[in-house]
């Protein structure tokens, strides 16, 4: 796991080195053991190194293969690199190292682009061709990795997070209208290949984009999980088959030279990771859960839950508990280490778990994903009987956070757009063939996109602002395409996603599994008072945000006077996603 960056020049000049540079400061805590920097001509390559896998010098990036001719950054994991290494071996390729880096040279010199189609993991990178001048980038299948964009007349950027693009300079920073409709209605999702600045874009998952030296491209989508019924198969015979899945997902993510942990919340994702771990044979297994003070009567943990699990497993548990000394502080730098404003208060509560366990690992499993690719949402159940034909609206009803016609009361005028940009996007995402029912065509969109954009973002950007790499097994693609095949009426049964509670049935204890569905609990941002809602209204209140005027003021101040009530339709705090946006933009300078 690691932070790139890059600039690529199709006007004749030299690429900015001192550019590049400048990019790799922010990168640093994603690479906090090594940085590299490789200029060639119109192409200059930079490196922050995390060392999971070869932690040798050997292992170090940017990698260059003088033989190939071939030189490459990479953000990642290729849990399959040592089967592909063989197999490239054999057909009579030489290694330096041991590795996941070089296996993608090689792999890209045997294969061309489609060298991703071989790769199992997570994964953002750049390889340039010294011949040709060729550059290709590519995308995981599931967005794991991230790669923003930053194009200019004659050049592009590219970089793991945002901010270091902002770093580069050169940027456009005024708001994407389009970006900001889809952060007040789609959930604060902004959709790829937008963000909420004009001059920055990101690289679709599941994308591979061919740049030649002239600056022309040529962007493939290299997959896409088919949910249709393709699979003819008993409910026993399907909660087998995701079973067996999830532990070869699993065990493919405990490829490192270092050890790794588990993320135990306590909710039966994380827990039937830790469960098949140990029946895999793994002995003195560290997880770790977080725990905050209750507010306005919501408890702030679920270690009761977490506990059953550790004490049965026999794990080396961490209780992390979060009281208001740490947690106050832990907003400002939560904020900062977003490379998109995120709303989730579960962003916070991933920060300050990243803090302590990088202190004991480098790597953990956590069970982001099950909920998206399994019907675990409150959201799908109301779509089961929907025709395809309404299903656009009964999605918007359930997922949007507020009507459209909202917006002209909450957004200043030159903010407004006359078009409900995101129901659009979801009617051309429903239009798609390869979704056979609502719960299908819901199900498809939110893996390719919310998913994308809100939990695995949040994962990646908290656990990289402090060095962690966390690995996702139910976003493994063979998972996710099995999932996509299963029929919805498996997945939304038992209160959702119940082939997989099935599939748990003896492995984890059934308390766990039929426990109401839990979060991240963080009372101190659902409930805001006292210094966090001064936080808020300071923000809302600065000269920056009152110059931006994105918000009509009476909202504000009717939302600044009941803080707590005005809710968006899944329950989120309308003061805080207006607030964290401010924060944000702030925080960037913009």
């Amino acid at each position: 796991m690691c932070g790139i960056g890059g600039e690529l020049r199709f006007d004749g000049q030299a690429a900015d080195g001192d550019a590049v540079r400048r990019m790799l400061p922010c990168l640093e805590s994603r690479g906090p053991d090594g940085e590299g920097l490789w200029e060639r001509g119109p192409v200059a390559l930079g490196h922050r190194r995390l060392k999971i896998i070869d932690l040798s010098e050997a292992g170090g990036q940017p990698m260059t293969d003088d033989e190939l001719g071939l030189t490459l950054v990479f953000n990642g994991c290729i849990y399959n690199y040592r089967q592909l290494r063989s197999t490239l071996e054999q057909s009579g390729y030489r290694f330096f190292s041991t590795s996941d880096t070089e296996v993608i040279l090689k792999a890209y010199h045997r294969w061309g682009a489609d060298c991703v189609q071989h790769f199992l993991g997570m994964f953002a990178f750049a390889i340039v061709e010294h011949g040709s001048g060729t550059v290709m980038l590519a995308r995981d299948r599931l967005g794991i990795k991230p790669m923003y964009l930053a194009s200019s007349p004659g050049r592009l950027r590219f970089a793991s997070t945002l901010p270091a693009l902002l770093a580069a300079g050169d940027v456009d920073t005024s708001l994407d209208r389009v970006a900001l409709q889809h952060y007040m209605t789609f959930h604060s999702v902004v959709p790829a290949p937008r963000t909420i600045l004009s001059g920055i874009r990101k690289l679709p998952p599941a994308t591979v984009r061919v740049i030649r030296p002239d600056g022309t491209s040529r962007d493939t989508v290299y997959w896409e999980a088919d949910h249709t019924r393709t699979r003819d198969m008993s409910r026993d015979e399907w909660a087998h088959a995701v079973g067996q899945a999830l532990r070869t997902a699993v065990e493919r993510r405990m490829v490192a030279d270092v050890p790794v942990g588990v993320l135990l919340s306590g909710g039966l994702d994380s827990s039937l990771i830790v469960a098949l771990l140990a029946e895999q044979g793994q002995r003195g297994l560290t997880t770790f859960s977080i725990g905050f003070e209750a507010a306005a009567g919501e408890e702030g943990d679920e270690f009761a839950y977490s506990d059953i699990i550790a004490k049965q497993f026999d794990t080396a548990h961490h209780q992390i508990r979060i009281g208001r000394e740490r947690f106050l502080p832990a907003v400002a730098r939560t904020v900062s280490a977003m490379s998109e404003p995120m709303v989730s208060h579960d962003c916070v509560a991933f920060n300050l778990l990243s803090e302590d366990v990088s202190q004991h690992v480098k790597v953990v499993q956590s069970g982001q994903g099950a909920d998206e690719i399994l019907a675990g949402y409150s959201w799908y159940p109301p779509l089961a009987d929907v025709p395809r034909d309404r299903a656009v609206d009964a999605y918007a009803r359930e997922f949007f956070d507020r009507p459209h016609a909202d917006l002209a009361r909450q957004l200043n005028p030159e903010w407004l757009l006359d078009a409900d940009v995101s129901r659009e996007f979801v009617a051309a995402s429903f239009a798609r063939p390869g979704a056979t029912t609502s719960v299908d065509a819901a199900l498809r969109l939110d893996s390719q996109v919310m998913l994308v954009d809100d939990p695995v973002k949040r994962v990646d950007n908290m656990t990289m602002a402090w060095g962690l790499e966390a690995r996702v097994p139910f976003l493994d693609h063979e998972l996710v395409e099995l999932a996509a095949a299963c029929p919805p009426e498996l997945k939304l049964a038992q209160g959702g996603k119940g082939v997989l509670k099935d599939a748990a049935r003896g492995v984890v204890p059934d308390e766990v599994i039929d426990r109401t569905k839990g979060y991240f609990p963080v009372p101190a941002i659902r409930h805001l008072e006292g210094e966090m809602l001064d936080r808020v209204r300071d923000a809302l209140k600065a000269p920056a945000a009152q110059a931006r005027g994105l918000f009509r003021p009476e909202y504000i101040d009717a939302l600044l006077a009941d803080p707590n009530t005005p809710r968006t339709t899944l329950g989120a705090n309308q003061l805080w996603q207006l607030a964290l946006l401010e924060m944000w933009l702030q925080d960037k300078g913009i």
